[in-house]
C-alpha cells in the first residue's frame, strides 16, 4: 500500500472556470460575420430594412419616417385590455412634437403566421406597405403596384 501524505485539495466554492472534461469554456459555434450567428430578431430587422429600401426607391419621402421592429404589440393606455380582435402585425405613430412619423412591425405575430423565410419576407413587405399607405393616406396598391400579388 502506498501512503498518501498530501491531502487532496479542498473544492473551492464559487463558479467553475472550466467544463467538467477540462477542455475550457466553449466558444461561439460560428464567427459573427456568418449568417448562422445572426439572431432571429436581426434577420427579421433585415427583412424590414430590405422592404423599406425597396419602397424608398419609389417614395423618397420615406427617408423621414422611422421604421421600428417590436416583439409584440403592447397596451399603452390605462384601462386597455385584450379583446377578441386579431393581433396586429404592424402599426403607425404619426409625427408630433418634432418627432418623425413611425412605422412599427411586430416580429412575433408575423413569425407565427409564416413558415419559411420567403413567406416571412412577403408578409413583412405587405405589412410595411399597408402601414406606409395608412401613414401617407393612400391605397396599398398606390404605394406598391405589386401589393397583393402572390
Amino acid at each position: 500500500m502506498m501512503d498518501n501524505l498530501v491531502p487532496p485539495p479542498a473544492a473551492a466554492p464559487g463558479p467553475r472556470r472550466r467544463d467538467r472534461h477540462g477542455r475550457g469554456m466553449r466558444g461561439p459555434i460560428a464567427p459573427p460575420q456568418v449568417p448562422l450567428a445572426a439572431s432571429r430578431a436581426d434577420l427579421f430587422a433585415d427583412l424590414v430594412q430590405d422592404s423599406v429600401e425597396r419602397l424608398e426607391r419609389r417614395w423618397p419621402q420615406l427617408v423621414d419616417i422611422d421604421f421600428l421592429v417590436l416583439e409584440v404589440p403592447r397596451l399603452d393606455g390605462p384601462g386597455e385590455t385584450w379583446n377578441d380582435e386579431a393581433v396586429p402585425l404592424g402599426g403607425t405613430i404619426p409625427a408630433r412634437d418634432g418627432r418623425p412619423a413611425r412605422v412599427v412591425v411586430y416580429r412575433r405575430p408575423v413569425e407565427i403566421r409564416t413558415k419559411g423565410r420567403d413567406e416571412r419576407a412577403a408578409l413583412v413587405h405587405e405589412v410595411v406597405v399597408e402601414q406606409v399607405a395608412e401613414l401617407l393616406g393612400l391605397n396599398p396598391e398606390a404605394v406598391d403596384p405589386r401589393y397583393g400579388e402572390d
